[in-house]
């Protein structure tokens, strides 16, 4: 077994390990999530070595210094100012869902036009037309890290992988019988998951283009799909309350998360796979332990339905946004409200982290989109310019520059 090259992995924060295993090349992650700019760089390599063979004498100092180098990009005090760049009328129809693939150097948009339309974020211009669904194309995925492959999942009950690079379609997946609603890949690339109005999910092999297993058990439509960063399971929210945990290889069911009293409208696994974070129409998130499928605590404070619900990239802090106009921080080792963040003048439909961790990104129906804070809550910036509600935001990888999808049929692309 031999070392071939170690790779920086900033956020979260990790070393990538290439090496060799008779004869095959293969790749392991060391994850850094608690490095702070003052941790002690060579006392953590060394017990970075104690645990990892592959990390020999030989390679110690090069160690501690891509150590070193995570160190100073934490340490990074950047205050970025987030400027209007363009702003693309993306299509004749309302738009559904706008992605970044991981780099950022293009988007995706959907739309009740029955298209995806690829954008480059530099320019603004339109790349190419996503053609075939003959409905909404309602949920759009890129198969990040690696951002070859695009998975449209649409009303006419189907799913659709395409290349990025040529717009030529792949696969159509066909098997659902009412409207596919949300679409995920697997970190691996491997598989893509389908969740559908017809209460089921399904996974599709991506190289074969065939259903590998359908996902049953719920008893209402599924609204949301995540898969674990190491791909063994994958997570399931329904209308009917519930929250499903599946192993991917056999979909079989491994928990039922019950507790909530209203529709699941988000759930999500944290980077180490331990925690699952669900968010409800019942006012409340829910923390659950991901391996044993336990209740670990309830997050309150929110006066109405919780839209959306997120981890933060090392899974320490959980964001919430509400219909209430607010949205709230909780660190989730203390399940404690670390910060409230108050401006919006109506429901937020959307939140999420930059990769650092410490910027938050919230869309609101009061047409604006609104840049915080994460450990203070304090407002830093107001992005305005659309004329109707905002559903959709996302930063890209360097959170440096941000996407906003609206229902007056544009995005804004904010550098």
């Amino acid at each position: 077994m031999g070392l071939r090259r170690l790779l920086l992995r900033y956020y979260p924060p990790g070393i990538m390990l290439e090496y060799v295993q008779d004869g095959e090349p293969k790749t392991k992650s060391i994850d850094l999530l608690n490095l702070r700019p003052d941790t002690d760089a060579i006392a953590l390599v060394e017990e970075i070595q104690r645990g990892e063979p592959l990390i020999t004498a030989s390679c110690k100092e090069h160690v501690i210094h891509l150590v070193r180098r995570l160190q100073e990009k934490l340490g990074e005090n950047e205050d970025h100012k987030f400027h209007f760049f363009k702003v693309l009328r993306a299509h004749i129809l309302p738009l559904t869902n706008v992605a970044f693939n991981k780099s950022g150097s293009c988007f995706i948009t959907g739309s009740y036009d029955r298209t995806c339309k690829v954008w480059d974020t530099e320019s603004g211009e339109e790349l190419r037309t996503l053609e075939g669904h003959k409905n909404v194309v309602y949920a759009i995925a890129f198969n990040n890290p690696y951002g070859d492959k695009i998975a449209t999942g649409s009303f006419d009950k189907t799913c659709k992988l395409w290349s990025t690079e040529t717009g030529e379609c792949y696969h159509t997946f066909r098997g659902h019988s009412a409207e596919v609603v949300c679409v995920s890949f697997n970190l691996q690339s491997t598989l893509v998951a389908t969740g559908s109005m017809d209460t089921t999910a399904k996974l599709w092999d991506i190289e074969k283009g065939e259903e590998v297993v359908t996902l049953s058990g719920h008893s209402a439509e599924i609204i949301s799909l995540s898969f674990n960063t190491t791909g063994d399971k994958i997570i399931t929210g329904s209308f009917d309350h519930t929250v499903a945990v599946w192993d991917v290889g056999t979909g079989r069911m491994l928990h039922n998360l019950v507790g909530h009293q209203g529709e699941i409208s988000n759930a999500q696994f944290n980077w180490d796979c331990s925690l699952i974070v669900t968010g409800s129409m019942d006012k409340t998130c829910m923390l659950w332990n991901a391996m044993t499928g336990t209740h670990i605590a309830t997050l309150t404070g929110h006066s109405e339905e919780i839209l959306d619900v997120c981890f933060d990239y090392a899974g320490q802090r959980i964001a919430t946004c509400s219909v209430d106009g607010s949205a709230r921080v909780y660190d989730a080792e203390t399940q404690k409200c670390i910060a409230k963040l108050e401006g919006h003048s109506s429901e937020i439909s959307k939140i999420c982290f930059n990769s650092k961790g410490n910027r938050i990104l919230t869309a609101s129906s009061d047409k604006t989109a609104r840049l915080w804070d994460a450990a203070t809550g304090q407002c830093l910036q107001v992005l305005g310019g659309h004329t109707d509600e905002i559903f959709s935001c996302a930063f890209n990888y360097t959170g440096n520059i941000i996407i906003t999808g609206s229902k007056d049929n544009t995005c804004r692309i904010w550098h």
